[in-house]
């Protein structure tokens, strides 16, 4: 009876199970960071600027990360959420679970299940102040945006 749980499952296969779960699990933190690096780059193609990667998945479970940046303009911002969504379709095949605020423009968030995006202007980054909020996230390290077009180190 030791060898067995209700149901005449061997404890083999438990622990079987736990390590596919577990490699499933590493599996999809691999495909959460590269596709946050995607992200950030395609933000740096279109010269977004202060790009923050937060991995948020201990903290929280709304995300794996966060990708957080500024645009200078309106039409900025919107170039820049485009860019995002292009380049995700492009490379990972896959759009934006949901998408919110581009009309205005001021901030837009793409929700991408594990990596949500934001873009905002100057004034809304300030005064929502994402980064303290989050502040016990994990920050990914990203070279100066100006200086080396924002792309991870």
């Amino acid at each position: 009876m030791s060898d067995y749980f209700q149901g005449n499952f061997p404890l083999q296969s438990v622990s079987e199970i736990k390590n596919a779960l577990r490699g499933l699990e590493a599996e999809t933190q691999e495909v959460s960071d590269n596709l946050a690096v995607t992200i950030a780059e395609a933000g740096a193609e279109r010269k977004a600027d202060d790009i923050l990667l937060l991995r948020v998945a201990d903290v929280s479970y709304l995300a794996d990360y966060f990708v957080i940046m500024t645009g200078y303009s309106r039409v900025q911002v919107r170039a820049i959420a485009e860019a995002i969504e292009a380049k995700v379709e492009s490379d990972w095949q896959r759009r934006p679970l949901r998408t919110e605020g581009k009309a205005d423009s001021s901030w837009v968030l793409l929700d991408y299940g594990e990596v949500i995006v934001h873009i905002m202007m100057p004034t809304e980054r300030e005064f929502y102040n994402l980064e303290a909020f989050w502040v016990h996230a994990e920050r990914i390290s990203l070279a100066n945006s100006n200086q080396s077009g924002g792309k991870p180190k």
